[in-house]
């Protein structure tokens, strides 16, 4: 499937700001037999004074941006055009759950890839007493890696309520497990802390997901909005998988990635400083459009 991606984030300052500087991960990846960027354009209004472009650690397009002169707004633009194929899994070739420690222990690769960077805990999403629990209870005696990975989302899907107002972008997981709701990066966070409690390495992806308007009803430009799901490990044969626990399926074609990390932190689509006074305000709008 081609898609066109279409983003534009909006911040706007009480008083103007006499210096900014940001690090945006925005622009889709490539990914080897799932998904080809074929055109990508990040723009910004006003110009800045400084920009860098670049790759992470986890091989995530890394912009950097600065300017110094006053702001009182700042826009900026991303258009891609990226294919994507069906990136789910059609056969479980995982083994045993109670195997894959040991296969953990061959990996000797010091890549972004390698199982061990996303086994302990990351700032926001590590094994957590009643997380380990609850993962645990859905395993059942013979149950292969893969069969446990989606055994835990999809019960997530159903203990967990989606509610946008419920939690900010620093509300931690094991808060937002204990109240039951959350909305995109909660249920992400919660999985990826379920996963590892139980040696299964877990990291997060960010990205875009197609969404479709309720039958009968058009579609609403600029109504989509940048997602996050689980990416697991499920072992030598099978490699890494990808599940969303907030809609209960693994990522397939709908699903364009942006980038990998161990949790929110290591892919944020904006962060930076500025100097200067007074509040600020901000919009964002997404448009992921299918072309074929």
């Amino acid at each position: 499937m081609r898609y066109e991606v279409k983003l534009k984030l909006t911040y706007a300052y009480d008083a103007p700001s006499d210096h900014a500087r940001n690090l945006l991960r925005l622009v889709p990846c490539d990914i080897s037999g799932v998904q080809l960027v074929r055109s990508r354009l990040l723009q910004f209004d006003p110009p800045p004074s400084e920009r860098h472009d670049s790759r992470d650690f986890f091989g995530n397009v890394l912009t950097s941006v600065a300017w110094h002169r006053p702001l009182a707004e700042i826009g900026v633009m991303l258009t891609a055009q990226i294919d994507r194929d069906a990136a789910s899994a059609s056969f479980d070739l995982s083994g045993p759950l109670t195997g894959l420690a040991d296969e953990i222990a061959q990996q000797r690769d010091l890549g972004p890839a390698n199982p061990h960077h996303f086994l302990g805990a990351s700032r926001r999403a590590g094994p957590d007493p009643a997380m380990t629990d609850f993962a645990r209870a859905q395993v059942q005696p013979g149950m292969t890696t893969y069969q446990v990975i989606t055994a835990i989302g999809r019960a997530l899907f159903g203990e967990m309520r989606f509610d946008a107002a419920a939690t900010d972008v620093d509300t931690p997981a094991a808060e937002a497990f204990s109240n039951r709701h959350g909305v995109c990066q909660d249920f992400t966070h919660i999985m990826i802390s379920c996963l590892r409690g139980i040696g299964v390495p877990a990291g997060y992806v960010s990205g875009f997901l197609r969404t479709y308007p309720p039958p009968g009803q058009p579609r609403l430009e600029g109504a989509d909005a940048m997602h996050a799901w689980v990416r697991a490990w499920a072992g030598v044969d099978m490699g890494w998988v990808e599940f969303d626990p907030t809609n209960n399926q693994p990522a397939g074609e709908d699903y364009i990635t942006v980038g990998y990390g161990r949790d929110y932190d290591d892919v944020p689509p904006l962060r930076g400083a500025m100097r200067g006074a007074g509040g600020q305000q901000s919009a964002q709008a997404v448009d992921v459009l299918a072309l074929e």
